[in-house]
């Protein structure tokens, strides 16, 4: 269909040329609202961020930051799943998870907002009922609460003066969520061994001291730290970017 009468003087529609337009105006308008509004998103933190975390990070880390972040970004609308494990970001539609130890999927990208390390903790009530603890050889037989992972039977690794030591652990109690274990220590139901962010705060009131501190607990990707983790490719959207950058800050 000719669209364009053109000479050398002249350029002017034809009248098919002239319904096509009055059709299409339309059309391009609405792309470049569409352009215009996806670029705001990019540049502006504002829509949904839909983000993934462990049990006890989330409430013991992230819920306390999470007024302070949304009075930053009032037209952010945040959205915290909690769960005990990794998430499928694609799959389940997340922006960003944070989990313990690094990604191993090439198709994410991770950054590193804390260092973190497990330590043994229990009730003062506790330490005076149970024999001395000089060393983790000494840890199987007590009163012992453990994450439990499956039916494989528990086992905490130390590396101290002594070097390398792997104990069994016939626990008392066994739970897949730390929240659980820390409100048992607490109680003074047994020696616990948790993220040190989750009890630094009953640790500075000593509702629970610290057990062999010149030795550190060491299990593989759990003596990384905390990562955030999200999707490979393009430019960082914005509100991803802004959470990032406030917990890098914070944690700090």
């Amino acid at each position: 269909v000719r669209l364009l009468d053109r000479t050398s003087r002249s350029l002017r529609l034809t009248e098919a040329g002239q319904a096509y337009l009055a059709r299409l105006e339309p059309i391009l308008a609405e792309i470049a609202a569409a352009e215009a509004a996806a670029a705001a998103l990019h540049a502006t933190p504002r829509g949904t961020l839909r983000v993934h975390s462990r049990t006890m990070f989330g409430l013991r880390v992230l819920a306390p930051l999470v007024p302070a972040f949304q009075s930053l970004h009032p037209e952010l609308r945040l959205e915290l799943r909690l769960s005990e494990r990794p998430a499928r970001l694609l799959e389940e539609e997340l922006d960003l998870e944070l989990r313990i130890g690094p990604a191993a999927d090439a198709q994410l990208r991770q950054r590193l907002l804390l260092r973190t390390e497990r330590v043994l903790v229990a009730s003062p009530a506790c330490v005076a009922r149970l024999p001395p603890i000089a060393a983790p050889r000494d840890l199987p037989g007590q009163d012992c609460l453990a994450y439990w992972m499956g039916p494989e039977e528990v086992t905490w690794r130390f590396l101290g003066p002594g070097g390398l030591e792997e104990v069994r652990i016939p626990a008392r109690f066994a739970a897949n969520n730390g929240e659980v274990l820390r409100a048992l220590a607490l109680a003074g139901h047994g020696i616990a061994l948790l993220d040190d962010y989750s009890v630094r705060d009953a640790l500075d009131s000593g509702a629970l001291l610290r057990l062999l501190p010149e030795w550190r607990a060491t299990n593989s990707a759990f003596d990384e730290g905390i990562f955030a983790v999200f999707p490979h490719g393009g430019p960082l959207p914005a509100k991803t970017r802004a959470l990032l950058d406030f917990l890098a800050e914070r944690l700090r």
